[in-house]
């Protein structure tokens, strides 16, 4: 794999739900920030359906503001939430319309999103949420440059500034961003989802620490972030 190109200066993430980009992608963001670049977070869902113990008004409140606090860890103050239903969103043209207007308004130059492919690899089955959120990024890209798209009165004018879609997490993974000296944010980001690590029995270190040494076996480095590049 090829180190990412980070030559540019604003990105936006687009995910389905609460944790979703903790997941090996926040180390990547902690380097951005770092170097001065702008993310920001729009998050499909509330992820209140995460948690099979705590009712979904209270998982909603519970895991926006774990979201909020993890995001902080690395850098990011810019986290909005959309109104989707977790566990059934659905590919169409609302789920497009909302992802359009936002990059449209955030204007970035990068837009990263969760991996839409069938499988996280081998026999691991993705779920819908993050199927259909991923295709419905990769299509908002071109659906933003559009003037003829979405033509809301007042909206923001159409972006045409996208270089690169990036997905997280893909089995298709083309290029990598090494992550070695900045680990730690990325740990302490994860670490920020308290109440759905202990749901789900998950340790934070133990689980990046070993998926991002996995990656950089393969990239040449200590930890590593992977990411399948995509072309608007």
């Amino acid at each position: 794999m090829d180190p990412l190109n980070e030559e540019w200066e604003r990105a936006l993430a687009i995910v389905a739900h609460p944790d979703d980009l903790e997941y090996g992608a926040a180390s990547a963001v902690a380097r951005w920030t770092s170097q001065g670049k702008h993310v920001a977070y729009l998050l499909a869902t509330h992820g209140e359906a995460g948690i099979d113990s705590m009712p979904p008004e209270e998982c909603a409140r519970v895991r926006e503001a774990e979201e909020r606090a993890s995001a902080a860890e690395v850098g990011v103050t810019q986290v909005e939430f959309l109104d989707h239903a977790d566990g059934l969103i659905e590919y169409g043209i609302p789920l497009r319309r909302d992802f359009a207007l936002a990059i449209r308004r955030f204007r970035p130059q990068v837009v990263m999103t969760i991996n839409h492919r069938d499988t996280w690899g081998g026999s691991s089955v993705n779920m819908a949420d993050h199927r259909h959120v991923g295709i419905a990024v990769i299509d908002a890209v071109r659906d933003a440059a559009n003037r003829w798209v979405f033509t809301e009165a007042g909206g923001p004018e159409p972006w045409h500034g996208v270089q690169m879609v990036l997905v997280n997490a893909s089995p298709a993974a083309t290029h990598f961003v090494d992550v070695t000296g900045i680990i730690e944010r990325g740990i302490a980001s994860l670490e920020r989802h308290a109440a759905y690590l202990a749901y789900i029995g998950q340790d934070a270190r133990e689980f990046l620490t070993s998926s991002a040494a996995g990656a950089g076996q393969r990239c040449g480095v200590a930890f590593a972030t992977t990411f399948e590049v995509l072309a608007p």
